[in-house]
């Protein structure tokens, strides 16, 4: 079993401090300067848990000393009782059957949580229970949420907001029918590892159209970091070795079949989203995007600034 033990955020942090320096820049004059917004996005068992901690502890401790909040954009999934409807809507649409992809999100509610924190306002963040209704999920009642910005705290400086899909940009429809038609191409030649090109276009097509309307949440970003993995089919190996160490110290979790279908429900997005990423989500602005790239080890194998 490998353990994420890297410390990787010795690659982030000159990064993050020189992000910072531009943004109190940008700010110098505002008596009321809003947070820093830090992206992050990693596929799903490429240790950007860890990272997340690993950052959030470094910028909390000297010489930063900086209050930071971790606001999830799995917290933001649907009320059950909404997956549900989204569901049953489409019915024909594998992809929408459970959380995960773009549409299964509350993006007003996240909109409403970034826009508190944008005017220093007391901030509830919103928790999402996976466990509930026997792993289908549910989001937590709201006194349960986490507060900051409450009377008396530190105001916080810099929110980290992570996630798998944190800084998707939807295709345009060209785009999209293009990498659709190349993935459809590989499973009729019998050579093709990905997911893609077993499903339907116009169900595709639902969740880049879905994902038009996380842009305004993107576009609040002030810089990202993306864990980026060599080969995308790592994930299904970085997520089999995080399962097993939950069967190992809990006594319960996924079965290596089930770790596969629950994956196979993601990599659709990664084929689709992933090239853009790895441009540079801030269009002409430069040097607000930082790369690691890993291999299977989780190793960082080169880090670029986008």
């Amino acid at each position: 079993m490998a353990n994420i033990v890297d410390n990787n955020s010795e690659y982030c942090m000159p990064f993050i401090v020189s992000r910072l320096k531009a943004h109190n820049e940008k700010h110098a004059q505002n008596p009321n300067p809003p947070p820093f917004f830090l992206g992050m996005n990693g596929v799903q068992g490429a240790g950007k848990t860890v990272l997340v901690s690993q950052i959030k502890s470094a910028l909390e401790s000297p010489p930063s000393n900086l209050p930071t909040a971790v606001f999830s954009l799995d917290d933001l999934y649907l009320k059950h009782s909404d997956q549900l409807s989204l569901a049953h809507s489409h019915p024909d649409n594998p992809l929408l059957q459970h959380r995960g992809q773009p549409s299964t999100h509350d993006v007003a509610l996240g909109l409403s949580v970034v826009s508190s924190f944008h005017q220093n306002q007391p901030t509830k963040i919103p928790q999402y229970n996976k466990a509930a209704f026997n792993g289908q999920g549910d989001r937590s009642p709201e006194s349960e949420w986490e507060e900051v910005n409450q009377p008396g705290d530190p105001p916080i400086r810099v929110v980290i907001f992570e996630g798998w899909a944190v800084g998707f940009r939807p295709l345009d429809d060209e785009d999209l029918r293009l990498k659709w038609s190349e993935a459809l191409a590989k499973v009729e030649s019998g050579d093709y590892l990905g997911r893609l090109g077993y499903n339907r276009l116009e169900d595709v097509m639902d969740i880049n159209e879905a994902l038009r309307s996380y842009d305004e949440m993107t576009n609040q970003l002030d810089a990202l970091i993306h864990t980026d993995a060599a080969d995308p089919q790592y994930v299904y190996k970085w997520r089999l070795e995080q399962e097993q160490s939950l069967r190992e110290s809990k006594g319960s979790g996924m079965t290596d079949e089930q770790v596969k279908e629950f994956v196979d429900g993601y990599y659709p997005s990664y084929e689709l989203f992933t090239d853009t990423l790895r441009d540079g989500i801030f269009g002409d602005e430069k040097e607000k995007q930082l790369r690691l790239v890993l291999n299977k080890n989780r190793k960082v194998l080169r880090v670029l600034t986008i």
